[in-house]
């Protein structure tokens, strides 16, 4: 028996995870998508953009989002009162927002992950791991670098690859970002972040355990955004028909 068609509706459709997304849709069998969102005019795509979510008029199985923050509060209003999943993609998200998001989830589905690709899902496990066993003897130290468009900084994948190695250790690490503020010698439970912006940097991450006399690194570069907007359809097919909770990139790798 075939499977039903998934529908989409794309938030952020006119930027350029958005182009990313339909490409991706477009080649896939199975999935389409229904609608847009955006507030910028784009005339060329095959399906029909609202301004907001209060002019959606389509139905839809879940929501993808590569906006932005500001978009959340209509989002999820509409998610709620449509009983719709929503995969979030966005980064850059307040401590508000995200106890909106975790409060949301609780009468519809909710994907949130600071990165969409497999593989920086992987290396977030993999530096759990190293953690474990290096984190009380070597420094650990995250570089990332993006595009000179990006506006938050450190990224989203930045705080999440943090967010593991700190899974993986026994005590509580100070969290330092770059270090031009301070001279002073590197206390051993820090952890540094640094972000480097510039030219078309698609995405480059890179864990630093660093002990006496050898260096250990794990590492992940993205060559394009297709492998971001492949992981949020695939994220998309995946929340299809849940009700509520948080859910994340671990749950659709463990599906896979």
């Amino acid at each position: 028996m075939a499977k039903e068609t998934t529908k989409i509706i794309l938030c952020g459709c006119c930027g350029k995870m958005g182009s990313a997304v339909t490409k991706t849709v477009e080649a896939r069998e199975n999935i389409q998508i229904a609608a847009g969102v955006d507030i910028k005019e784009c005339m060329t795509l095959p399906y029909p953009v609202f301004a907001s979510f209060d002019e959606v008029v389509c139905k839809a199985d879940v929501i993808v989002d590569f906006s932005n923050p500001g978009t959340l509060p209509g989002l999820l209003d509409y998610a709620e009162n449509n009983h719709m999943p929503a995969v979030l993609c966005a980064t850059g998200y307040t401590q508000e927002q995200i106890a909106l998001i975790e409060k949301a989830s609780e009468k519809t589905a909710i994907f949130r992950s600071g990165n969409m690709s497999l593989g920086i899902n992987l290396i977030s496990e993999l530096a759990k791991a190293a953690a474990k066993v290096l984190g009380e003897t070597f420094d650990v130290e995250i570089v990332e670098a993006h595009h000179n468009q990006k506006l938050d900084a450190p990224s989203g994948t930045a705080i999440m690859l943090e967010n593991a190695v700190e899974e993986g250790l026994n005590y509580k690490p100070e969290i330092v970002y770059d270090r031009h503020s301070v001279s002073q010698k590197r206390d051993k439970k820090e952890i540094g972040i640094h972000s480097i912006r510039g030219g078309t940097i698609v995405g480059e991450h890179e864990i630093i355990f660093a002990g006496n006399d050898e260096i250990v690194k794990i590492s992940h570069t993205a060559l394009s955004k297709n492998v971001f907007a492949s992981g949020a359809v695939d994220a998309a097919i995946y929340m299809c028909g849940k009700e509520t909770g948080l859910f994340d990139m671990n749950d659709v790798i463990k599906n896979k």
